[in-house]
């Protein structure tokens, strides 16, 4: 049995007892079972899997985050994750996330180009009154 945790920039996003997990590492898949050595990996953009105590599987889709196995402990730490009950549930929850990620970005680089337009105006208003 192992404990999982996956933390968000702002919260925990699940804490749970689990028996297996399988994680898309930078350098392929790889599986986890309690008996696994420590193990620490950097995770790329995709699927995670686990398995519950009653052989139940769960599935998430996770942003490139870090994996760390210590003892019974494994922690991943992630910007986002979705969590779906079935691979077809979780597509659907994935895209469903993207393009509120995507429109969100959208207005934050809308809000820093105005930021740093304004900031560059005053910068030019500053340097003409030194010249006056």
């Amino acid at each position: 049995m192992m404990r999982l945790k996956i933390l968000l920039p702002h919260r925990i996003f699940l804490d749970q007892e689990i028996d297996k997990l399988v994680a898309e590492g930078v350098n392929g898949f790889f599986c986890i079972k309690p008996k696994h050595i420590d193990f620490i990996s950097a995770l790329a953009p995709g699927l995670f899997m686990l398995e519950n105590h009653d052989g139940s599987e769960e599935f998430f889709g996770l942003n490139e985050g870090i994996l760390i196995k210590q003892g019974s402990e494994v922690f991943v730490s992630t910007q986002a994750a979705v969590r779906g009950p079935s691979l077809e549930k979780l597509k659907h929850s994935v895209i469903k996330e993207f393009r509120k990620s995507n429109e969100q970005e959208k207005r934050f680089r809308s809000i820093i180009a105005k930021l740093e337009a304004d900031t560059l105006r005053r910068f030019v208003e500053l340097g003409g009154k030194e010249n006056d």
